[in-house]
């Protein structure tokens, strides 16, 4: 009798676990924002972020770069880091110093660059220089193009090439008026005052190109620059910090998305993660709960086609890559 009475409860406690995560997951989670560009529409192709300004296919982060990612690739998104200047400047560059893409140290070579660079004292780091000096280096010094030639390595012109580094101001007004409907992925490097102070200037800088103030997305790497947007700047849309992505992709995981708690608009995710095991995050079941929040998912930084058609297939948000011209043309067997 004891054994059969166990066994019910037993069973009962098995029934009320299925209902309550059938529940969890049929009843619809709130919206982690209301209006959402970067989520595209059901059966929509993903969008084309060109990282760095596509890196690849022109000298990172320039507006040569920008230019033709924007006029020859049709990018919906130019994605890229910020740093603050020493007089007050917001540049797109990947890194906090600049010798491994302009002609700072001189004549010398790549390889010689990064050896010298070893050494963080010989770096020269945005925070150290003005604009007006940034702008006097050549930031496609270094590039090469698809048959290994440096072809802007002694372009006297190089500044009406668009290879001066690329103000945030600069980028938004190229733009405004031609490509009104242009979306921006943007990572503020710096941390504590001067990360402050990158918040206030973009901002500003925002309220110049209003119609761009819904259009951008940002994300840190650190705590007080992340809350520093929460409570400072919440019209702002922000991309989830690092913790906060494992935290939601392990809530999908488990099932129980119904009580994540989160507030931003993209999820930035690589298609695997290295903990010790590789964790797979390629998975429609993360695009479909993200889309129940109204979250975008945007994948980096893709650069292989077949993974370009994987991740077209499960019907992600945006691609980020280093060449959008490849991608474009992937994008284009399906339309």
């Amino acid at each position: 009798m004891k054994k059969h009475r166990g066994l019910k409860i037993f069973g009962i406690i098995v029934a009320a676990i299925v209902l309550f995560f059938v529940v969890i997951n049929i009843i619809p989670p709130k919206h982690n924002v209301e209006n959402n560009p970067f989520v595209v529409e059901a059966g929509s192709l993903p969008m084309i972020a060109a990282h760095r300004g596509g890196g690849d296919c022109n000298p990172e982060n320039t507006m040569m770069a920008f230019r033709r990612a924007v006029t020859d690739y049709k990018v919906d998104i130019i994605e890229s880091d910020l740093y603050l200047t020493k007089d007050g400047y917001l540049v797109y560059n990947h890194d906090s110093y600049i010798d491994e893409t302009c002609n700072v140290n001189g004549d010398i070579s790549l390889d010689e660059v990064k050896a010298l660079c070893e050494d963080p004292s010989n770096r020269h780091y945005i925070s150290d220089m003005t604009l007006a000096e940034l702008e006097s280096y050549n930031f496609g010094y270094y590039f090469e193009d698809e048959n290994g030639e440096r072809i802007y390595k002694d372009a006297e012109n190089f500044a009406e090439l668009g290879l001066q580094i690329a103000t945030v101001e600069k980028l938004f007004d190229e733009f405004y008026e031609s490509n009104p409907d242009l979306l921006f992925i943007v990572e503020i490097k710096n941390e504590g005052e001067r990360g402050y102070e990158s918040c206030r200037i973009l901002y500003e800088t925002l309220e110049k190109y209003p119609e761009y103030m819904d259009q951008i997305v940002i994300g840190t790497f650190h705590d007080e620059i992340e809350q520093e947007l929460k409570e400072k700047y919440p019209d702002l849309l922000r991309g989830a910090p690092t913790g906060t992505a494992a935290k939601f992709v392990l809530t999908q995981f488990v099932g129980v998305n119904l009580f994540d708690d989160g507030d931003f608009a993209c999820l930035q995710i690589p298609t695997s993660y290295d903990l010790g095991i590789e964790v797979h995050l390629n998975k429609k079941t993360i695009i479909n709960r993200a889309h129940r929040r109204n979250i975008a998912v945007q994948y980096w930084t893709i650069n292989d086609p077949d993974e370009m058609r994987e991740l077209i297939e499960l019907g992600c948000d945006c691609i980020m890559t280093d060449n959008p011209k490849l991608l474009a043309e992937v994008l284009d067997e399906y339309r």
